[in-house]
């Protein structure tokens, strides 16, 4: 999933690799739309918002999955959050990717304070 302000893309694919799911998301129905799928592993590049909806789809019985913004870099055309969504689903599917550890709400508040001070 590629994280914007207010619209979000979705890829999906199979074990294959081949694409299954490309959806346009506000991000009202992000929630509504991750609690009816069956549970899958959702990746996203890693940042800020990242962490809070890593937690939230991860309570809906997914299993979420951070992809450093370095290694996400798969993108073989062009600069669209479609594209990038493919390329970071590429990436999470590499079986020597490292994946950054998702931060709880107090984690990101501590690193808030820190960084603010």
């Amino acid at each position: 999933m590629d994280l914007a302000k207010q619209v979000f893309q979705v890829h999906g694919a199979d074990k294959a690799g081949r694409c299954v799911l490309r959806k346009q998301l506000k991000r009202r129905e992000v929630l509504r739309f991750f609690a009816g799928l069956a549970p899958c592993i959702v990746a996203m590049e890693a940042c800020g918002s990242a962490h809070f909806w890593a937690r939230e789809i991860a309570r809906l019985g997914h299993e979420t999955r951070l992809v450093p913004p370095a290694y996400g870099s798969y993108v073989k055309r062009g600069k669209s959050d479609r594209i990038d969504a493919e390329a970071i689903c590429e990436a999470a599917s590499r079986p020597a990717m490292r994946f950054v550890p998702i931060k709880s709400m107090e984690q990101q508040s501590l690193t808030t304070l820190r960084r603010s001070r």
